[in-house]
């Protein structure tokens, strides 16, 4: 192996950086800096650190580029380190960006089985550790809703006529998000949100916000339990690609069952185009997930007593279907 290549292999397996750059994250340090406090003690302070532990930290970060140390023992940002300043970027080690960068390390066992290891780092698989976890799953909901992906767009393509459309159920609708803009840009739904009972507990503000709570009802359960049935359509939004394929078929049967005999469901997220290759995602990690493509999709529905009615490209698939 020549020295260049062997030096980005070095680049590239280097743990050392991603760490500490979540370690400053954490602890806010270039807000404090941009706030004017910049000398190592003074950072220790205010941010309850190790003054050596933290200079070592940002010297090694100085030296990657990420901060500058205009003088011994004061610490600069640059262009940087003035990224972690923007409010989209949180590497951040507390909450769901916490469980998301240590989930990382149960990688092999996923490589080995296709499973997540998940469990093995935090004692409970992913959704029951969220809800044994308030904070946390309060920090996955906020990064899942408006505030992490910003106010969703209901004007979702379907096939025939909104205005045909009564009642929608979101099934694993997070706190509402969707749900509350679909009710409020078309007055003559009601809708109902169905997650976890941590999760619809706090959807009332999303709700009050957008002007809807006389339109909408919460279901606190779990969506491999019956659904609330009678529906003309349920929407699965960026929900089926973050299962296996055995809870996917349990999912879109719970689905089928509810939606009988003249309901639909539409499915935005988790299926891609036949040609799309796949590539590692957090959600593999944190979930054993696989999306699927609309190839794969067609036969597990055929499977289950689904029939597709339609497929459009958005996001990659827009799919819907009906029970037969």
């Amino acid at each position: 192996m020549s020295a260049i290549n062997f030096e980005k292999l070095q680049a590239l397996s280097d743990l050392c950086t991603p760490w500490c750059i979540h370690t400053v994250g954490t602890l806010k340090i270039a807000d404090h800096i941009s706030a004017g406090i910049n000398h190592i003690d003074e950072l220790a302070e205010v941010s309850d650190s190790n003054a050596y532990a933290l200079q070592n930290v940002l010297r090694h970060l100085a030296g990657k580029g990420v901060f500058e140390e205009p003088e011994p023992g004061r610490f600069a940002l640059n262009d940087v380190s003035r990224g972690l300043l923007e409010p989209g970027f949180s590497p951040n080690l507390n909450g769901i960006f916490g469980r998301m960068a240590y989930a990382w390390g149960t990688l092999p066992t996923y490589v080995r089985t296709g499973a997540s290891g998940y469990h093995e780092q935090f004692g409970l698989p992913f959704w029951e550790d969220l809800a044994a976890n308030p904070d946390v799953g309060k920090s996955f909901d906020a990064l899942m809703g408006v505030a992490g992906h910003g106010v969703p767009d209901p004007y979702f393509p379907i096939t025939g006529d909104w205005d045909a459309v009564q009642t929608v159920v979101d099934v694993g609708g997070g706190t509402g998000a969707m749900l509350a803009e679909i009710l409020r840009a078309r007055p003559h739904i009601h809708g109902t949100l169905v997650d976890l009972p941590g999760t619809v507990e706090r959807s009332a503000e999303v709700f009050e916000a957008a002007g809807v709570c006389d339109r909408v009802t919460t279901v606190g359960q779990s969506f491999f339990d019956p659904l609330p049935a009678g529906a003309d359509i349920y929407l699965l939004k960026k929900v089926l690609g973050n299962w296996p394929d055995q809870q996917k078929k349990e999912l879109l049967l719970r689905c089928a069952e509810a939606a009988r005999p003249n309901g639909r469901i539409v499915i935005m997220g988790g299926i891609t185009p036949d040609e799309e290759p796949h590539q590692l995602s957090i959600e593999m990690v944190l979930l054993g997930s696989k999306p699927i493509t609309l190839s794969e999709f067609q036969e597990i529905a055929r499977e289950i007593g689904l029939k597709v009615s339609a497929a459009q490209p958005h996001g990659g698939f827009l799919v819907e279907c009906q029970p037969i």
